[in-house]
């Protein structure tokens, strides 16, 4: 490990010469920059403690015809601020891109991440001015504003044991239904602490691993299996009631749920010998659980407004889940989106799966429920530093978007170096990375990723249209906001500087520069 190089500074000041030269843009210097610590994976992460963490702060909109940029590079820059203006007259640059705001597509709901028992502990085991410090960075104003946070229900592999909420076999009534330690003492204290951070009310939405041991076809909580009996049957029945009594006790804590999956990954309880906790369902008995037993017993229950999910599985499986669940009047009453993972998706087109499903389905929302880096055998665990896994969380974003999605759910919010805990050593990334050695906590360039959407997309901003005067290298993804504000969100991943200019007809010109390897925001306001 070594601080900033001599070259990475010159890399850096070549940069932003190179920006200001190109565009008329003048960078804002900013006194709370990135402590940069360099591991080898291919960019640094920034440092942060109990007393120092570099910040977003809050994104005001420019004056008229002004416009603010937002840069993050392989080279080391995080969330750069840059001003310029408008012109009257095209720039002359070979890539024009032209906003099409009569083009209107999707509306945001938003961005976040998931308080697994994992993310508890090591959030936890900081010191407690370091806590706060690493939460604003997801919450507050001053960070990236995450809006959604996922809360397994019970254990999942991220945990250090296996537990349900209903462990007593027999217990069809739910009599012993008892939250776990790893709610009452961590997760719960700290989503209330989340909350208060957060300038609004965070949306929690809860997904299960596995039902107790007891109700299930195998006797286990890990591996194939699934419920006992037939969806309107008992165990269909207090398992619909098991969603309904976590949703109560978490209300004793003033925490209430946005909505809830219909399972975590329920193909994974369909394969022989999966390692760990798992529910099996076929498209057919998940759509014969929801018509029976879920659904009616949300409806009739103190949390009729609860948001339900169907899949929160690999997107490779649609559009055929949707149908076969949605396509049943009795189940599709109950459901109001289409959760899904991004496991797979090299061979999962976007458009065969989530803009088939969005045309068939188009009055229930598509949600990202799960995303992590190091999950795959060829590239498992954490990569200090790693830029390849920013762009991969960048382009799987802007994909999703363009496809109809509405947001995107990163996993764990806070791993140990190692990846963990987690029970079966299934260890994978975090954008953010707790050495509680050392007090501090690393901020990874998927984080830095994941803001350059969830700081600028706000509920309610629509997707809008967005042409090019000639093909390109650039992912490119457009919206108007709420306050009317336009934000463009653009991924260069080649080896090139991309120059371009912004045609916005309200406006005129906006003189831009993609750096190579670079996430780009803009942000504007069209009044």
């Amino acid at each position: 490990m070594q601080q900033k190089s001599p070259q990475h500074l010159i890399d850096r000041m070549r940069e932003t010469l190179l920006f200001i030269l190109l565009t008329g843009v003048i960078t804002i210097a900013r006194a709370d920059d990135c402590q940069a610590l360099n591991f080898g994976h291919g960019s640094v992460v920034c440092v942060c403690n109990a007393t120092y963490c570099d910040s977003v702060s809050r994104t005001g909109l420019p004056d008229p015809g002004q416009f603010l940029s937002y840069v993050s590079s392989k080279t080391g820059s995080r969330l750069v601020k840059s001003q310029g203006q408008f012109q009257k007259n095209s720039t002359g640059a070979a890539l024009r891109i032209t906003l099409n705001p009569s083009q209107k597509y999707q509306r945001i709901k938003g961005f976040g991440g998931a308080m697994t028992d994992a993310a508890a502990m090591n959030i936890l085991s900081l010191s407690s001015r370091a806590q706060d410090q690493l939460l604003r960075q997801y919450f507050s104003p001053d960070g990236i504003e995450y809006r959604f946070v996922r809360v397994p229900m019970a254990s999942c592999d991220f945990s250090t044991r296996l537990y349900t909420y209903a462990d007593t076999p027999g217990d069809y009534d739910l009599q012993n239904f008892t939250l776990a330690e790893e709610d009452i003492h961590m997760k719960i204290p700290l989503l209330q602490r989340a909350q208060a951070l957060s300038a609004q009310p965070l949306n929690l939405f809860a997904s299960a691993w596995s039902a107790p041991a007891w109700l299930k076809t195998s006797g286990a909580l890990i591996g194939k299996g699934s419920l006992k009996g037939k969806p309107g049957g008992k165990e269909h029945k207090t398992w619909a009631q098991y969603y309904i009594r976590f949703l109560e006790e978490y209300e004793k804590y003033n925490l209430s749920f946005w909505g809830l999956t219909s399972g975590n990954e329920p193909t994974a309880g369909e394969m022989t010998n999966y390692s760990f906790q798992a529910l099996g369902f076929t498209p057919e008995t998940q759509r014969d659980w929801i018509a029976l037993d879920l659904g009616p017993g949300l409806h009739s229950s103190s949390f009729p407004q609860t948001r339900l999910m169907i899949l929160d599985d690999n997107r490779l499986l649609l559009p055929h889940w949707a149908k076969v669940v949605l396509s049943d009047v009795q189940a599709a009453r109950y459901v109001h989106g289409i959760g899904f993972h991004w496991y797979l998706n090299n061979i999962a087109p976007p458009g065969i799966t989530l803009t088939t499903t969005h045309h068939l389905y188009p009055e229930y929302f598509l949600f990202a429920t799960e995303a992590c880096a190091g999950w795959s055998p060829l590239d498992r665990g954490v990569r200090l530093g790693s830029w390849d896994r920013a762009e991969d969380y960048a382009h799987d974003i802007i994909q999703d978007l363009n496809d109809f999605v509405t947001g995107w759910t990163d996993w764990n919010l806070a791993l140990n170096q190692d990846g963990g805990p987690n029970w079966v050593k299934n260890f994978v990334d975090s954008p953010i990375i707790v050495d509680s050695s050392k007090d501090v906590f690393y901020k990874q360039p998927t984080f830095y990723s994941m803001a350059h959407f969830s700081k600028f997309l706000w509920e309610g901003s629509q997707r809008v249209g967005v042409s090019f005067s000639q093909h390109n290298s650039l992912e490119i993804s457009a919206y108007i906001r709420p306050d009317a504000s336009a934000v463009l969100i653009i991924l260069n991943r080649s080896e090139e500087e991309v120059q371009f200019e912004v045609w916005d007809q309200t406006l005129g010109f906006l003189p831009g520069s993609a750096p190579p390897h670079s996430i780009l925001t803009l942000l504007w306001s069209r009044r």
